[in-house]
């Protein structure tokens, strides 16, 4: 963390720390209220200075998305990590884990017999533990549930430690399929938790969750939840309706350069917010003080807003657009500037590009 300094040069990634706080806070004592683990998943952030906020509110460790990731944080003393995918896994990145297993409690994603047996064969005797990725509908990774027994009893034989499963819920990114995909999650574990059982094995750890589907998140089996997006919101959770503009906490300030065709034109093109728009989305981003506006337009170094005849802001102010995916805005910045309401305060996104 940097000391306070001068308003950066536009566009710029801006955390409002109270907000950012609150979500925090809000969603620790969700976990807690259900009896449930909550390890945040750092691939939205990539900061050890948001991490240091989600420790100190309780969280019981970090979901990473790579090794370098998991490295990163842990050279910032995190002390327990979960690499949430299913390596398939190279001579470099035994090394790697083996040099991770030495300074944290290491964890990483399986979902076939033979990932299982590599994984074994490579890193039996180092203190890396697996988890088993079953298939909760998303169709991208994961064993069936029904083989997910089958796949822990290979890492097992393989000498590994198998902590247990775990899933993501990742088609509830979609207006009308948030309930029915924490539903699917839960069909899924229980399956998966019959599996291990009917091979002799019992899962400690039974992971899932994900922010859109949080709120519907049954407890039944889960023993740990994993969203990422809760503590900043993103313009694809104001389109599902899962956080509203008050709770947002990330926004990208953009200056108006250009008011042409009667648009408000930003300079915060793709290269700051990000190109992702889901199908659902209404636009390329959102403006929370103008709800009805939309970004209609984007290329690499501009933003086109159609403000739903509202005035045009002035040229050389500013705004804030809260970008469609916000994980994907921050591994475009540097720095992530918070905002206590008092001052500018640089976050270095520390993990930014770590993609292997």
């Amino acid at each position: 963390m940097s000391r306070p300094g001068a308003e950066p040069a536009t566009p710029y990634l801006r955390v409002d720390v109270g907000r950012l706080r609150q979500n925090i806070t809000t969603t620790a004592e969700r976990a807690a209220a259900a009896g449930v683990a909550l390890r945040p998943h750092a691939k939205t952030h990539k900061s050890p200075d948001v991490a240091r906020l989600q420790l100190e509110a309780g969280a019981v460790g970090l979901t990473v998305a790579t090794i370098g990731e998991a490295e990163v944080f842990v050279e910032h003393g995190v002390e327990d990590v979960f690499v949430a995918y299913p390596l398939w896994l190279s001579e470099q990145a035994v090394r790697r884990l083996r040099d991770l297993a030495e300074r944290a409690d290491l964890t990483i994603g399986v979902d076939s017999a033979d990932s299982a047996q590599r994984a074994g064969r490579l890193l039996a005797g180092t203190g890396v533990a697996v988890l088993v990725e079953v298939d909760s509908g998303q169709h991208r990774t994961g064993a069936a549930p029904a083989d997910a027994g089958r796949v822990a009893a290979a890492a097992a034989e393989a000498g590994l430690t198998v902590r247990g499963v775990f899933t993501f819920p990742g088609h509830g990114y979609s207006p009308d399929a948030k309930a029915s995909a924490a539903a699917d999650e839960a069909t899924a574990l229980t399956a998966a938790v019959a599996a291990f059982r009917d091979a002799g094995l019992e899962p400690d750890v039974v992971s899932g969750g994900s922010t859109p589907t949080l709120a519907h998140t049954h407890t039944d089996e889960l023993t740990e939840v994993r969203p990422g997006v809760y503590l900043f919101g993103d313009a694809q959770q104001w389109e599902l309706g899962v956080m509203g503009p008050e709770t947002i906490a990330l926004t990208c300030r953009a200056t108006v350069v250009s008011h042409a065709g009667g648009h408000l034109v930003l300079d915060s093109g793709s290269k700051a917010l990000g190109a992702d728009r889901a199908p659902y989305a209404t636009g390329w981003g959102r403006l929370p003080d103008h709800p009805d506006a939309r970004v209609v337009q984007l290329s690499e170094h501009h933003a086109v807003v159609d403000l739903a005849g509202a005035a045009l802001p002035a040229l050389g102010s500013q705004v804030g657009v809260v970008p469609n995916h916000v994980c994907a805005a921050v591994n475009l910045a540097d720095d992530l500037w918070a905002d206590d309401g008092s001052s500018l305060v640089r976050w270095p996104v520390a993990a930014r590009g770590r993609n292997s």
